[in-house]
């Protein structure tokens, strides 16, 4: 295994800059560029987890030289902090090193330069000169040495991207309960459940011919219904993942002029939208994003939906009715002597209705509807309501999101567990017909093979692991 080396923070200039190096003569490497200014503090006989300060240099024969006589200075890049962690207790389960630099970017450059100094890879993690090789990471190449160490399964390796991504206190929370292996835990249950319902049916098998059943079919189909049920909850989670993750998409929808760019300025605090008297002026989708409560809202103003024949605006409403049916909440506006306008919703998404411009009138809303909703009284023009608003925008994801303890994200486990369902159907399809146990017994492998995709064990080819971490940023 080749040792290797990356900057781990932000591209950039900042306060401090961290080069991160993994491998097993990490500690080596470094070493040849590092004095301690304390004689005894040698990186080779520092113990794990532990601060060295000293100087880094660009040449390891200025090192060599300065070991000597003590003088040579010249080469000297930087006063650094190596943090110190030794194999397995690390991020990647091998001797890992990260060197704590000034932000300069020339600084980072020739660090990870003088580092990476060798001629040429021998296939092994000895150049051809006798010294350690370095060469740069590529994306995402901490992490999976972290899982191929069995450090952790897949779904928490792919959990360290959403943490690095996370843009809300909700996103964080969630990355956060999966790199802890939530997700590992539930699918360490059901495979649990799987292999015990796998074992009766290979039981009975073997004594096929002694006529003994191990188990009641009805047992058995009871035992698969329920292992279905968690795995079709467990996927349902998915939709609000993302929502949480990317940003809630809220859709602002009204008839013309009843304030819907008036409100989205109101919420985002700053002039977004152009507000006019003049009706059809929103004619594209205008959207920007605002954290409240913890969670991302995607808020999108959309135009305003009436009966028109100018064919450019039409588009627009068009696409105003687009966005009512992606979003997870629609803020249905109206204003005194206007009717709401009516769109085509979905049972899971949230409408709350908005009488807006109620500092002209005081007029409350009324509303005969077939189902509950939330009527909410405002003047986006002076703010009065907006803080009632925002509470009922709060309160509409917090119940989603409290109804899982375990919230998926990740399109690649929803895929799999999509694919353990579809499996699990015809297990109990043929529990139910009396289907001979082995043909059960394969469709039941099938399932487990689909939830043990999500974990990482197993995936073995090259191109899969590829793709998984492709994404991930270089020092990671």
């Amino acid at each position: 295994m080749s040792n290797i080396a990356a900057i781990s923070t932000p591209s950039g200039i900042g306060g401090i800059a961290v080069i991160r190096v993994s491998g097993p003569q990490a500690i080596e490497c470094v070493s040849s560029h590092f004095i301690p200014f304390r004689t005894d503090h040698a990186l080779s006989s520092r113990p794990s987890h532990t601060l060295t300060f000293g100087q880094f240099y660009a040449s390891p024969l200025a090192v060599e030289q300065f070991s000597a006589d003590n003088t040579k200075r010249e080469t000297c890049l930087d006063e650094v902090v190596v943090s110190l962690y030794r194999a397995p207790h690390s991020f990647t389960g091998e001797d890992v090193v990260e060197i704590s630099c000034h932000g300069s970017i020339y600084i980072q450059q020739q660090i990870l330069e003088a580092l990476c100094n060798s001629k040429a890879d021998t296939g092994n993690s000895t150049s051809n000169e006798g010294r350690p090789y370095i060469r740069l990471a590529e994306p995402g190449e901490f992490t999976r040495r972290a899982f191929a160490n069995g450090r952790f399964d897949l779904s928490q390796a792919e959990a360290v991207a959403d943490l690095i991504s996370a843009q809300s206190a909700a996103s964080h929370r969630i990355a956060m309960q999966q790199m802890k292996g939530c997700i590992s835990l539930k699918l360490a249950s059901l495979h649990d459940q799987l292999l015990h319902l796998n074992s009766l049916l290979v039981l009975e098998l073997d004594f096929s011919e002694e006529d003994v059943e191990f188990a009641d079919r009805s047992q058995l189909l009871a035992l698969a219904q329920n292992i279905d049920n968690e795995v079709t909850r467990l996927a349902s989670t998915f939709q609000a993942g993302q929502a949480i993750k990317n940003g809630i998409p809220v859709a602002i929808i009204g008839a013309p002029n009843v304030g819907k760019s008036t409100l989205l300025n109101a919420l985002l605090k700053e002039d977004r939208a152009i507000v006019s008297d003049i009706q059809g002026t929103t004619r594209d989708l205008i959207e920007d994003t605002i954290t409240l409560g913890g969670y991302l809202f995607r808020f999108i103003d959309t135009a305003g939906i009436r009966h028109t024949d100018d064919r450019i605006e039409q588009l627009g409403i068009e696409r105003s009715h687009q966005a009512a049916s992606r979003a997870q909440i629609i803020l249905l506006m109206s204003e005194p002597g206007i009717d709401y306008p009516e769109i085509e919703h979905r049972n899971d998404q949230h409408i709350i209705y908005i009488l807006n411009k109620v500092d002209t009138t005081g007029q409350a809303p009324v509303a005969t509807l077939d189902f509950p909703v939330s009527h909410i009284s405002i003047s986006a023009k002076n703010g009065t309501g907006i803080d009632a608003l925002e509470n009922a925008l709060i309160d509409c994801v917090r119940v989603k999101d409290s109804q899982s303890d375990v919230i998926l994200t990740n399109l690649r486990h929803y895929e799999a567990l999509q694919d353990a369902h579809s499996h699990l159907l015809r297990v109990i399809q043929d529990l139910s017909s009396h289907i001979s146990a082995d043909l059960v017994a394969e469709d039941l492998l099938s399932v487990i093979d689909s939830l043990n995709a999500i974990l990482g064990r197993s995936i073995t080819t090259q191109d899969t692991l590829n793709n998984i971490f492709k994404n991930f940023c270089i020092g990671k």
